[in-house]
């Protein structure tokens, strides 16, 4: 069996590309969450479930599917369940009432695969030096199409209404499903090696979890962070658009707009956790996250200095999960789908624990409860870095 051919500069760039439209759909939500919430009618509590389910319907997606990566085609996987994707998205376009946009988007969210099967797909096709920069490249993607969500849905709702931001999705997702075929090489390296059937491959997850116990850390670190940047900004929404600071959902968007600078940060926290081993950066990152987080409630009241700890987390929030993801995917070809599995269905529970959390402390102490709930989660997530550095520290390189 021939190695499979090493993706081009191009071809890392356009899958990256992918990756922005596939992962987008998820954030369009963000800013327009109060919009939403006041068209259906129901209170901003409520409104939390639809990211709530939406990530927790993430979470089992990627359980019950993503392991498939290891025995069948990426590349068909890819396309079937970005079709997937595309008719949840319509769903929530057409829908007329709370409950069916819910199930739309908790359909989206099962389907939401594509952008873990990515990385894995570029992994057996890059060179083992350019691992980390590569896997930043897919990250930065990922992260420019959180952006691209966040900004446009602001402004899009601000100017025209929420429904047009997801028709604008649906054809930009359907857009990408056409070229999906083109873009990702079948080639030998295209089918993976594992000869299980998919039960044992799901199976298979419980003893990676006792024979790679280190996944388990780097999961954990994930979720929390991704948890407290899922609250950050559904607290940020209502907080921005309430009564007491009176700003539009154009407002949040531009506000997010802060990420782009981690569009361009992010290869190079890459290339320098290729250079100092990932776990020893992960604890610098982790460190800069939570001094930059503890400033979210004193400076909750002005726009202005609001935009300090949210620059500081857009900086160094995506540099994390570089860290820990190059925990695992330096590891068995074979292995790494079913490793991504584990570590992405702790990623989405943590997000789905961060969506319910999000909207129900504003309900409850207002700003002062997600800025206290965020900082709370970076210390436990630095806490639990330096943990991995002292366990897992002596696999690093040079």
């Amino acid at each position: 069996m021939h190695s499979p051919a090493r993706l081009s500069k191009t071809q890392e760039y356009l899958l990256a590309v992918a990756a922005a439209v596939v992962t987008a759909n998820a954030y369009y939500i963000h800013p327009i969450i109060g919009d939403v919430a006041r068209d259906f009618g129901v209170s901003a509590a409520k409104i939390g479930l639809v990211p709530a389910l939406n990530q927790l319907a993430l979470a089992v997606g990627i359980l019950l599917l993503l392991p498939l990566g290891d025995r069948y085609s990426n590349r068909s996987l890819t396309i079937i369940f970005t079709i997937g994707q595309c008719a949840g998205l319509l769903v929530m376009t057409l829908a007329q009432d709370f409950v069916l946009f819910t199930a739309g988007s908790t359909l989206l969210g099962f389907f939401t695969i594509a952008p873990y099967l990515l990385p894995a797909y570029a992994s057996k096709r890059v060179a083992p030096e350019r691992l980390g920069h590569v896997t930043a490249i897919l990250t930065a993607g990922v992260i420019f199409g959180i952006l691209v969500a966040r900004v446009g849905a602001g402004v899009v709702a601000e100017y025209f209404d929420w429904r047009t931001v997801y028709w604008l999705a649906s054809g930009a997702m359907i857009a990408i499903t056409l070229v999906l075929p083109r873009l990702m090489d079948k080639g030998s390296g295209d089918r993976n090696a594992s000869k299980l059937h998919y039960h044992q491959l799901v199976a298979s997850l419980f003893g990676l979890l006792r024979s790679h116990r280190e996944i388990i850390l780097s999961g954990a670190i994930q979720g929390i962070g991704f948890g407290q940047f899922i609250a950050l900004w559904l607290g940020l929404a209502l907080h921005l658009t309430g009564p007491n600071m009176g700003y539009g959902t154009d407002v949040v968007g531009y506000l997010a707009g802060f990420a782009a600078i981690s569009v361009f940060s992010t290869p190079y926290w890459g290339r320098l956790a290729d250079r100092v081993g990932p776990r020893k950066a992960r604890v610098g990152f982790s460190i800069a996250q939570t001094a930059g987080m503890a400033l979210l409630l004193p400076f909750g009241g002005n726009l202005w200095l609001l935009m300090v700890p949210i620059f500081v987390g857009n900086v160094v929030g995506p540099a994390i999960d570089v860290t820990s993801r190059m925990t695992f995917l330096s590891l068995q070809p074979e292995l790494r789908t079913r490793l991504t599995t584990i570590y992405i269905v702790m990623m989405f529970i943590g997000g789905s624990i961060g969506s319910f959390a999000g909207t129900a402390l504003f309900d409850l102490f207002g700003w002062t409860g997600i800025a206290l709930y965020v900082t709370g989660s970076c210390l436990c997530l630095t806490a639990l870095a330096l943990l991995g550095y002292r366990l897992y520290g002596q696999r690093e390189a040079g």
